[in-house]
């Protein structure tokens, strides 16, 4: 069976990466699976996404807990599998600890994956987490230093001047007419 592809988009809290990911599904002509983070978190019992049960997670979003480090362990393994049985995901992450990077690297390195930075000033990240009421304040600016600290991707939007569907245009077109991905090949050989 072909693999599916893959379509990692990772970003802070706040980037934009859910209404790219949503502008990706609209723009693909083949179904592109949702398989991003909020997707699993969402799939704990309630009582964990509230203190202290939330810290055994993802704490303050810049470090996993055990119960964690398993959920997005299982989430990378689901995206490969998905991708095995010949379905196109799109997910996005904020890949804040480097482990789950290297499990990335190891995991879809031998798949077609294209790996997208998702970046934005963190002024203006700070402007939207404010905006929002589903967010938790100070997010943003704990993760930035963080999730592109490895430094390789495939591709690259700013959605601090682009927008959603600029965004999806921009990876539709890479995915269409671009260099075959290998971030997560590279990755997979530094980390």
């Amino acid at each position: 069976m072909i693999p599916g592809t893959i379509i990692l988009l990772n970003g802070t809290s706040s980037s934009g990466k859910t209404s790219i990911v949503r502008a990706l599904q609209d723009s693909l002509e083949e179904p592109f699976l949702d398989a991003g983070i909020d997707k699993f978190i969402w799939m704990l019992p309630h009582r964990y996404l509230d203190r202290p049960l939330w810290d055994e997670v993802l704490g303050l979003a810049t470090e996993a807990g055990p119960v964690g480090h398993r959920l997005i362990a299982g989430m990378h393994h689901t995206i490969a599998t998905l991708s095995r049985a010949g379905n196109h995901i799109v997910a996005d992450h904020v890949l804040v600890e480097k482990s789950w990077l290297r499990e990335c690297a190891e995991l879809f390195s031998v798949l077609p994956a294209l790996f997208v930075g998702v970046r934005c000033p963190l002024e203006v990240l700070e402007q939207r987490e404010a905006a929002r009421r589903d967010r938790t304040l100070g997010q943003a600016r704990a993760q930035y230093p963080l999730v592109h600290a490895h430094g390789i991707y495939d591709l690259e939007v700013d959605t601090s001047k682009l927008t959603a569907e600029e965004c999806a245009a921009q990876i539709k077109e890479r995915l269409e007419h671009g260099a075959a991905p290998g971030a997560f090949r590279c990755l997979a050989q530094i980390l």
